[in-house]
């Protein structure tokens, strides 16, 4: 037998027998870990090298997947100039999701455009996935709080432009099942003939939500989408983004001034400061176990705590950033008039130094 015939054999038995151990392990791998020792020790060690181990848990990277670094925004020029934002630091894992929470006015707005590229900030850097932001794309989708659909549009139009937008490229029949099947996702297939003004508020919100999920975004942001809804409705649509959530685990960024539904959503709760110059506080993690029952949670130690600690860090930065003004008021003439008198309705009375009085108030 020369060499190269040997070398073939030897590999050829090698092949069998890695394609023997192969087997044991298909086939061990059907049983519990009791019954495989039971099979005696040898066969137990066969079992632990080669059992199909169990599926890890789902665990968030450990990489910032978006990030904000020392951003700051304001508007306006010289006297007339607002400071918005100051020194804002955020870091998003990617699948993670992020409620911010700040009362009106505070800038949250302005803090989910620069996160959307829509805005630029004065300083800093907002960096996705490592790069800098250029401006918007589709990797990133805006729901907004006043629907922003197209009026002469029905459900399935107003889905279907964003759609056609993204992926042009597709399939007529793709781009149909896509707007479908995102249609469906939030209960909307007996009404996808309907245009907005035969919606309710909570219909057509689920018609922003469904437009921006269609476009397979990388980031989900979601800019107060509820504020504007009544309470039943609300807390239906929010079980709606809860399931959405954990079905695609996209990367969330929900902005929002109510404490509760940011606990009952998000991974962490992130206060914003009270404006001008507002900046972010501290982040507070979310340990309450998912699925979430809305029923019970109310209840729960660690939501009361969360809850409290949250609203104290607001209350206490509005009471830190209120400023005294002194004004002027001026009291009303109450001295009764004599009735016997003609009235002169065009000649003002002279306001008297008694009249005048001062107070200083805290404004926020």
């Amino acid at each position: 037998m020369n060499e190269t015939a040997r070398v073939r054999e030897n590999l050829d038995g090698q092949s069998a027998l890695l394609g023997i151990e192969r087997a044991k392990g298909r086939v061990l791998s059907s049983f519990s870990s009791m019954e495989v020792n039971s099979l005696g020790p040898n066969v137990g060690q066969i079992s632990r090298d080669f059992m199909v181990p169990e599926p890890a848990p789902f665990r968030l990277p450990a990489i910032p997947f978006l990030e904000m670094s020392g951003v700051s925004k304001g508007f306006g020029t010289g006297a007339k100039r607002n400071e918005v934002l100051r020194e804002i630091n955020l870091s998003i894992r990617e699948g993670e999701f992020v409620a911010i929470v700040g009362y009106s006015g505070a800038g949250k707005t302005t803090l989910v455009s620069l996160l959307s590229g829509l805005t630029k900030p004065d300083q800093g850097t907002v960096t996705l996935r490592g790069e800098f932001m250029k401006g918007p794309g589709p990797d990133r989708a805006l729901v907004f709080q006043n629907y922003s659909l197209l009026p002469w549009l029905t459900v399935y139009e107003n889905v279907a432009l964003a759609v056609d937008e993204v992926f042009g490229r597709w399939s007529a029949e793709e781009r149909r099942a896509q707007v479908e099947k995102f249609i469906a996702m939030v209960h909307l297939t007996a009404a996808r003939h309907k245009r907005p003004s035969e919606l309710s508020g909570g219909m057509r919100q689920r018609v922003s939500v469904a437009r921006a999920l269609a476009m397979d975004p990388r980031i989900l942001l979601l800019d107060e989408p509820l504020s504007a809804l009544d309470a039943l409705t609300r807390a239906t649509l929010q079980d709606e983004i809860a399931r959405i959530w954990s079905r695609d685990r996209k990367t969330v960024v929900l902005i929002t001034n109510d404490v509760d539904e940011g606990i009952y959503l998000a991974d962490r709760i992130i206060p914003l400061g009270v404006g001008p110059g507002a900046t972010l506080g501290p982040s507070f993690p979310i340990e309450i176990a998912r699925p979430r029952e809305r029923k019970t949670m109310g209840a729960s130690p660690q939501f009361r705590k969360l809850r409290r600690e949250v609203t104290d860090y607001l209350l206490k930065a509005a009471m830190a950033n209120r400023q005294p003004v002194t004004r002027k008021l001026v009291l009303p003439r109450i001295e009764p008039e004599d009735l016997n008198k003609p009235r002169n309705y065009f000649k003002r009375h002279a306001v008297r130094r008694a009249e005048e009085k001062t107070e200083t108030i805290n404004l926020p």
